[in-house]
């Protein structure tokens, strides 16, 4: 296996994770109509759990033997969990008001925070590719908020999901390579379901989902949440958080796609064009981004 083996899987890893989280946007939106959102997390991230249960069980006994991580797994599954549930949270809370385009559209706004956190927590000076991103991504929200209505309430949670899913996508890249890549994700999913669960509670009485939710359920919680984790945590661990950004920066486009096909959500001109520019000021932040220093992974890892 060449050395490029490992990056170029995990950028197709990514493409493919955003590629189905782009699908996501609509069926949450549907969901979010028969689902409070904790409850709504909560099942997702059960059903994921239970997803990955056998496949971790399975690799425990006949993987190879791995070397104790320098933290506890639950400690970082903690971690990145808390970020998860912040981002899944606000997003979710987001597309009960909002349209699923305009979501995937402000949640896009992560990929320009992404290097401007790495340079500050780094201490380096902004890039000039910077001064110009930001205004240009400030400009398409500017002109997305006016596509469809005023701003709403949803489009300020979506905001608020760009910049907890911004501080997830950095601190996995962190920690990814700390541990086995199916229990470092099961933890993940593990921390989100118990932290929704507890949500839940607080919020009213816990209810089974109606049947008609199933379907959706399942796919959210084996292939958008199980899947896309798994692949998320092994493809960050060759591909830095900001070449990780500019991928999402997909998402909105085939967020569009997925909207328009599964319940018929339309983009008018304004909309195309405050999203193209948001699209090409993600793109045009990543001159700005420092490169990590990736860890060395822990054997067994891949």
């Amino acid at each position: 296996m060449s050395r490029h083996s490992p990056h170029a899987r995990g950028l197709l890893l990514l493409v493919l994770v955003t590629a189905v989280w782009g699908s996501t946007f609509a069926v949450v939106k549907e969901l979010a109509q028969v689902l409070p959102p904790a409850l709504l997390i909560a099942w997702r991230f059960t059903v994921g759990a239970l997803a990955l249960l056998p496949a971790v069980l399975v690799a425990r006994r006949t993987g190879p033997p791995t070397r104790k991580p320098a933290r506890p797994l639950w400690q970082d599954g903690l971690l990145i969990g808390a970020w998860l549930i912040a981002g899944y949270g606000t997003q979710t809370i987001a597309l009960q008001t909002t349209t699923a385009n305009r979501a995937a559209f402000f949640t896009a706004l992560s990929v320009v925070l992404v290097p401007l956190w790495l340079v500050f927590a780094q201490r380096r000076r902004m890039p000039g590719a910077l001064w110009v991103a930001l205004p240009l991504a400030v400009l398409g929200l500017g002109l997305l908020s006016w596509e469809g209505g005023a701003l709403q309430v949803g489009d300020l949670w979506a905001l608020a999901c760009a910049f907890t899913y911004a501080a997830f996508i950095v601190a996995l890249e962190g920690v990814a390579s700390r541990h086995p890549a199916l229990p470092f994700t099961l933890a993940q999913v593990g921390v989100v379901a118990g932290l929704a669960w507890v949500w839940a509670a607080l919020g009213g009485p816990l209810t089974l989902p109606p049947a008609g939710a199933w379907g959706p359920l399942l796919y959210l919680g084996i292939v958008a949440t199980a899947a896309t984790t798994l692949m998320q945590t092994v493809g960050q661990r060759s591909v830095s958080a900001a070449q990780a950004s500019l991928i999402y920066a997909l998402e909105p486009v085939a967020a569009t796609f997925f909207s328009f096909l599964l319940i018929h959500e339309q983009v008018g001109w304004r909309g195309a064009v405050g999203g193209l520019l948001v699209v090409a000021a993600t793109v045009l932040s990543q001159r700005a981004a420092p490169a990590p220093q990736p860890e060395t992974p822990a054997p067994g890892t891949s």
